[in-house]
């Protein structure tokens, strides 16, 4: 099943035309089978992420959403600042489990990635650090087998047709 992907890179040094992590979940998502809806970049700057964001997550046509950059610990990294309040949902496991895989390449230095991922109004958001390696082990060991409707026994593609359901209602 080929799903909608919109992506942003969050950098204050980096262009659409010098973005090789960018370039990189491009790439792989259109060898998956699906579809680059929209590409942006904004600076380190929580209400330019959120902006972006909330416009592809208010888009029906936008069905996943990955970010990169900007979720270290300096002063100019927010991108978990901005995505977090327009979580509905938060897959607590996702950046559980990428710290993990990153542990393999990088070590203890992995603690400084505040990787994450979510859903808001329907839409499935990752928030990735912003390095070739992150965003190649994201793609390659979590997301892609994720966005795949023949992984088994459960995936996030076939929990999209449910994201918008309402929640219950018990008296």
């Amino acid at each position: 099943m080929s799903l909608s992907i919109a992506l942003l890179t969050v950098s204050d040094t980096r262009s659409l035309a010098d973005d090789p992590s960018g370039d990189a979940l491009q790439q792989r998502l259109e060898a998956a089978g699906h579809r680059l809806l929209e590409r942006s970049l904004v600076p380190d700057d929580r209400y330019r992420i959120r902006a972006e964001l909330s416009r592809w997550i208010a888009d029906p046509a936008v069905q996943v959403v990955i970010s990169s950059g900007g979720t270290g610990l300096t002063g100019r990294d927010g991108t978990p600042e901005a995505v977090a309040p327009l979580l509905d949902k938060t897959i607590e496991g996702f950046g559980e489990l990428f710290r993990v895989l990153s542990f393999e390449t990088i070590g203890t230095s992995t603690l400084q990635s505040r990787a994450l991922a979510g859903v808001a109004n329907g839409t499935v958001v990752f928030v990735l650090p912003g390095s070739l390696d992150a965003v190649s082990t994201a793609w390659d060991r979590l997301i892609r087998a994720q966005l795949d409707a023949t992984t088994r026994p459960c995936n996030l593609v076939q929990l999209l047709p449910r994201l918008r359901e309402p929640a219950d209602q018990a008296p």
